[in-house]
């Protein structure tokens, strides 16, 4: 069973720059399809991008096209999340999370396994 361990948050503002990182242990980082989520107070947890085990395919949200970038290194058991531009609406909680199907779901119930998330705030 894989353990999730995000860092990289903090607070910015607006047009700052974070990456965010998911460090995977306890299991074949390789084995897992990776997702990061979002969720913000009062809302539900919303699909921000996702990355495929095999073929390193990669999906983005809408809301994030363009200023988000997903990327994994299966050499350190890590995916990123390069956030650019960041808005007030991009507050929230970021999480990581893992499949084992090898196809990125936009539904977090699709997701096993997930990390304890972490914050990002956006002041403007």
């Amino acid at each position: 069973q894989v353990q999730l361990v995000e860092s990289g948050g903090g607070l910015a503002q607006v047009g700052d720059s974070l990456r965010l990182s998911c460090a995977a242990s306890g299991g074949t980082f390789t084995r897992y399809t990776m997702g990061w989520f979002r969720q913000a107070p009062g809302a539900e947890r919303e699909f921000v991008a996702g990355i495929t085990k095999t073929t390193g395919v990669t999906r983005y949200a809408d809301s994030v096209r363009g200023r988000f970038t997903i990327s994994k290194d299966n050499g350190k058991n890590t995916v990123y999340l390069q956030v650019n531009s960041l808005k007030p609406d991009d507050t929230a909680v970021y999480y990581c999370a893992a499949r084992n199907l090898p196809w990125i779901s936009f539904d977090n119930k699709g997701y096993e396994y997930w990390g304890q998330g972490t914050q990002v705030t956006v002041s403007s």
